[in-house]
């Protein structure tokens, strides 16, 4: 089976010329009609909320086209804060959920006014200790702990997260926020990474309403938003069949009904921090087939490496490889698609049925614009490549460069030896 690429061999040959592979590339159009049925999705709810997970893909130009259908974002460290307040995120546009974390990071999502999703009930003293009180609207992690089924299909391990409080902590929790001053309150859960099937966000709906319920009842606090995280995956193997979102939000809506509306709490909001589902089937890395090697397998080696694309080196995730202009050429040759990292898992692709490979292919690795580019690393000295947006128009733009060997060597300029590491980049 086979998936399409979002651009045709003709315009990629005229970005090359301009920009040379590797380079990660996002479609716009993709994004923007995602953005929308997600909006529609869910439009039954009158506080609906999307926090773009800004950890997938944190570039401030996409971002920006989220944010035109009314997105957040979903922070997690003090960069991701600090990105989501120079594009005009406030108050409740922003979602800080981390976990393990530092006093600063705290420090600065109270000044910009992020609701804050404690993921530890220590956190809570900790918070107040390092910002000198408690949020009026706060937020806690809920981990049920056990298996996470769907029917008899298990999605996940809960238990073996590191994430989230235990049901009887979060109770606690939300007991001592409110001695302490908190007025408004939220729950969030994460229990299954990348899911495709419709019932994952129905299913952990309701394990979340349900908790909701019993804490407005034994504590009388005012739940005024629940958080259903991300979850909702990809169909990164052209077999798979892809979400459809309107049928997911329908499927929520029920549960709402069932669940909190008689229990008197229909005015409740619901949001939701997707960053796969949003941004991952709308890019890709394109690289250029640069060598090849026959030894005891196929080998075609590439100029991208595992740091542009980690995934398939770090989980043996599986991303679908378009080689461009032989899209209905026969797969009859086997290969490994290879890195040139000094590492033997540099591999986006192993014993990989695909057409003849010529020296100067393009090949499209699908399904990288979420945590593809941003799980870039430097080892070996390799440098994080650009990203480029496909618009709607056909035009394209570049929305980052590529590293330069200045950019690598950046942080030695307060020592002697700078001089000397840049002398031959600036040339």
């Amino acid at each position: 089976m086979k998936k399409k690429p979002f651009v045709t061999l003709e315009k990629l040959k005229e970005i090359t010329k301009e920009y040379p592979t590797p380079f990660h590339l996002y479609d716009e159009k993709g994004i923007r009609e995602n953005a929308k049925a997600l909006k529609e999705a869910f439009a039954w709810n009158k506080g609906y909320k999307e926090y773009f997970a800004v950890k997938a893909t944190p570039n401030p130009y996409l971002i920006q086209i989220l944010q035109e259908y009314g997105c957040g974002c979903d922070c997690s460290s003090l960069t991701e804060l600090m990105m989501a307040k120079a594009l005009g995120c406030k108050g409740d546009d922003i979602m800080f959920s981390s976990n393990a974390t530092p006093a600063n990071e705290y420090e600065y999502a109270r000044k910009i006014g992020a609701i804050i999703n404690l993921d530890d009930i220590t956190h809570i003293d900790f918070l107040e200790k390092v910002t000198g009180s408690i949020p009026k609207k706060i937020s806690c992690r809920y981990n049920p702990g056990g298996l996470f089924k769907i029917s008899n299909d298990i999605m996940d391990n809960p238990g073996d997260a590191k994430y989230g409080m235990t049901t009887e902590q979060i109770f606690e929790a939300f007991k001592i926020l409110k001695s302490k001053g908190a007025q408004e309150f939220g729950i969030h859960a994460f229990l299954a990474s990348n899911t495709v099937t419709n019932d994952y966000y129905p299913t952990l709906a309701k394990v979340l309403f349900e908790v909701a319920v019993k804490l407005k009842e034994e504590t009388g606090a005012k739940i005024t938003f629940i958080n259903l995280s991300g979850g909702i995956g990809i169909p990164y193997r052209p077999d798979q069949t892809a979400n459809d979102i309107r049928v997911i939000g329908e499927g929520v809506r029920k549960v709402y009904e069932e669940v909190l509306v008689p229990a008197g709490m229909g005015d409740v909001a619901l949001y939701t921090e997707l960053g796969r589902f949003m941004m991952g089937p709308y890019g890709a890395l394109v690289t250029t087939a640069i060598h090849e090697k026959h030894t005891y397998k196929e080998y075609i080696g590439c100029d991208a490496c595992a740091a542009n694309l980690m995934r398939p080196a770090m989980y043996g995730a599986y991303h679908h490889i378009t080689v461009m202009g032989k899209e209905d050429a026969p797969c009859d040759h086997t290969y490994d698609v290879t890195g040139s990292l000094c590492e033997n898992n540099d591999k986006f692709a192993i014993d990989r049925k695909l057409p003849k490979i010529e020296m100067g292919d393009l090949l499209f690795l699908h399904d990288a614009g979420a945590h593809g580019f941003s799980m870039g690393y430097n080892y070996n000295g390799k440098l994080r490549s650009a990203e480029i947006l496909l618009k709607e128009d056909g035009s394209y733009q570049m929305i980052r460069r590529a590293e330069k060997p200045q950019d690598y060597f950046a942080t030695f300029d307060c020592f002697p030896i700078y001089e000397k590491l840049t002398e031959d980049a600036e040339k």
